[in-house]
């Protein structure tokens, strides 16, 4: 049977997040009622990775498999599109091996997180618009804290799927875009339940002078949620891209 790979990009500010919800539209929801639309038979999507409501992919890994497959794999990307909604879009399609797993498979994966320091109307489903002073220095001083293997307990939301809250955080900078503008870019093998927007959020609240580097370090060995910071909203966060021993994708299937 085949096992066919998608590259997904999306707009995450209408879903309820990647997984299916009982009450709420989700894009694996609307990605698979789109491939039964297409295949004309129940059809079920792997993740590499489930993202929150209002959060959104340059990136997502997705795989099913498929008993007939009549479309040709360069133009599966076309296919699926022609039937999407306008904020989802497959970018590339491609056949791996049969034990390729989206999720289980990827070796890490790559987030983003843009803010801005000045308020706009049209970006606020896009970017964190802060709304108040921060020291950039401080914000660009701090992220590399997270570097390294550590134990996320604190800085993540409890979630009792979660069997270990260690990740190896492989890069955690930030970069200047504009005058306004900055983007956070994080890499690790794994991340647990609302990692990233904890920290996000404790990187801000250093800048803001609310805590301090001292209370961070020690919130990465003390394994408590009692001092945990807001996390941040949803809107600014990307996931950016998944990574797997051998490149999955290539130019053939995509749009």
């Amino acid at each position: 049977m085949p096992n066919i790979a998608l590259l997904i990009e999306y707009d995450g500010t209408n879903y309820a997040g990647w997984q299916f919800q009982p009450n709420a539209i989700s894009i694996q929801e609307v990605i698979e009622k789109t491939l039964q639309n297409l295949y004309n038979t129940k059809v079920s999507i792997i993740s590499a990775g489930r993202t929150d409501a209002g959060v959104h992919s340059y990136g997502q890994v997705a795989n099913f498999k498929i008993e007939n497959n009549p479309i040709p794999i360069e133009k599966i990307p076309k296919a699926i599109n022609s039937l999407l909604n306008p904020d989802i879009r497959v970018l590339n399609a491609n056949y791996v091996p049969d034990d390729f797993n989206a999720r289980y498979s990827a070796i890490a994966r790559e987030y983003i997180y843009k803010i801005s320091t000045k308020y706009s109307v049209f970006e606020r489903n896009y970017c964190h618009c802060v709304p108040y002073k921060i020291d950039i220095d401080k914000l660009f001083e701090i992220a590399t804290v997270f570097i390294g293997s550590h134990n996320f307990t604190s800085f993540s939301k409890n979630n009792p799927d979660t069997k270990s809250y260690i990740c190896n955080v492989e890069h955690s900078f930030w970069e200047k875009a504009d005058e306004h503008h900055y983007c956070f870019t994080i890499k690790a093998n794994r991340f647990v339940y609302g990692m990233v927007r904890t920290i996000i959020g404790t990187m801000i609240d250093y800048a803001r002078g609310y805590k301090s580097k001292e209370i961070i370090v020690s919130a990465l060995n003390n394994l408590s949620r009692n001092n945990i910071s807001a996390l941040a909203p949803p809107s600014g966060l990307y996931l950016y891209k998944i990574y797997y021993p051998n490149e999955i994708f290539s130019t053939t299937g995509s749009e």
